[in-house]
């Protein structure tokens, strides 16, 4: 055999065994808002899916906005975040296709047991952010373009309110995640705005409890969509569909429907079906 022959035939079999190993590579990534980490539902619910369709999902949990961004550099197949507007702007701008509602959940507002700015019992959030700021009580927000901060911001406009002009003395950017957030909060005292399931998830509670709640403009709505293939054409378009299909079926709502933590649902679906 001569040479050229066994370097084309190593060559195709190299080829072969390439195009197999991807074949065989059900696997994708999502970008997604760190509360639905955080709060263990990725732990519950992917081998669920995996065992019923061999696909591994690798989840890269970062804020949502950060998240948008990853999608936009086609660092992933598809998205689950909760900023539904900047959401609408991503889909308009052409880096994802497919956007749906997936499941909702709430924001709280928790605090110490001392409670230094007499928030304990609100229900109205804007009231409640006045007075922390009135009392210049310290406020932990995670100032990192997540979800939940976007949330934040747009809560302390509706007050009329600039919190970054109480920057560095009452009101305390992290430029973290939700969990290391809560921790600096508990740490030195502060208030801060958390999505519900990752205060029911949390460990280090101390003796803060949740202060605020039930005001409708507290509702937090977390969606899904496929990055699109058009601008990133790596993306596992297909593989990511069939996970969307899933979350969005109405046995992969009942999944996201049952993961309960001491008790309380911390996910409520509401995709369109």
């Amino acid at each position: 055999m001569s040479i050229r022959k066994t370097i084309l035939g190593a060559f195709a079999a190299v080829t072969l065994a390439a195009a197999g190993a991807h074949a065989q590579d059900k696997s994708i990534i999502v970008q997604s808002t760190t509360s639905t980490q955080n709060s263990g539902l990725y732990g519950y619910l992917l081998p669920i899916f995996k065992k019923e369709t061999g696909i591994t999902v690798n989840v890269v949990a970062v804020g949502t906005g950060q998240a948008l961004k990853n999608g936009a550099n086609c660092d992933g197949d598809m998205l689950i975040v909760h900023a539904k507007p900047a959401e609408l702007k991503f889909v308009a701008a052409g880096h994802g296709i497919n956007r749906h509602d997936l499941m909702y959940n709430d924001f709280v507002i928790v605090g110490p047991a001392s409670d230094p700015a007499g928030i304990k019992g609100m229900k109205d959030v804007e009231a409640a952010l006045k007075q922390i700021a009135d009392k210049k009580a310290l406020f932990a927000s995670r100032g990192d373009d997540s979800g939940t901060n976007k949330a934040e911001m747009r809560l302390w406009q509706a007050a009329n309110i600039d919190p970054k002009q109480g920057s560095g003395d009452w009101y305390r950017e992290t430029g973290s995640g939700m969990g290391a957030t809560l921790n600096a909060s508990v740490g030195m005292g502060a208030y801060t705005l958390t999505d519900r399931s990752t205060w029911i998830s949390f460990k280090n509670k101390g003796d803060f409890s949740i202060d605020v709640q039930g005001d409708p403009r507290l509702f937090n709505q977390y969606g899904v969509m496929l990055v699109n293939p058009k601008k990133c054409p790596a993306v596992k378009q297909d593989l990511a569909q069939q996970f969307e299909d899933w979350l969005l079926s109405k046995h992969g709502q009942e999944v996201i429907a049952g993961y309960h933590v001491d008790g309380q649902q911390l996910f409520f679906p509401n995709a369109k079906m």
